[in-house]
């Protein structure tokens, strides 16, 4: 979701108005170079090897974080993280949100980072917890639609 948000706003945006990406692998090239996580070293066998310039470069070319449209309009977004997600570290979508809300025209638009404390890359386990999540997502979509007002102060 995040290269593919990256090109439609290269590409003059207006293809998303919103959108809610659920622990996304964004910053694929750091990930991809550090060995010491589990899952990087099986990955190399279908992504290719970063260390390899023929690989780098093709990893470069839709890494989400290395690729944000600077100065240009990004739609609402709902990013999501786990503390405790062994396979994309909570500071990914964290990076990828701190660099959108930087680099781009956010000024109409909702940018929310949730990263849970308690969850892995599956969130949370509990009875009511998969409820409480879709009401977020829910309570966001509305919000960017105009359909939730604010509550007074």
């Amino acid at each position: 979701m995040g290269a593919s948000i990256n090109e439609a706003v290269k590409r003059g945006g207006g293809y998303f108005g919103a959108a809610i990406l659920g622990v996304p692998f964004v910053d694929v090239l750091t990930t991809m170079q550090d060995f010491t996580i589990p899952l990087t070293a099986i990955e190399t066998e279908e992504w290719g090897n970063p260390k390899e310039e023929v690989y780098y470069r093709y990893m470069r070319e839709y890494s989400p974080v290395d690729n944000i449209q600077e100065g240009k309009k990004y739609p609402s977004l709902l990013v999501t993280g786990g503390l405790h997600d062994p396979r994309v570290g909570y500071w990914e979508p964290a990076k990828w949100v701190a660099n959108i809300r930087r680099k781009t025209d956010t000024s109409d638009n909702l940018v929310m980072l949730k990263i849970d404390i308690g969850a892995g890359h599956f969130s949370q386990s509990g009875r009511f917890d998969k409820l409480k999540e879709l009401a977020v997502e829910y309570a966001f979509l509305l919000k960017h639609h105009g359909m939730v007002q604010s509550t007074p102060q």
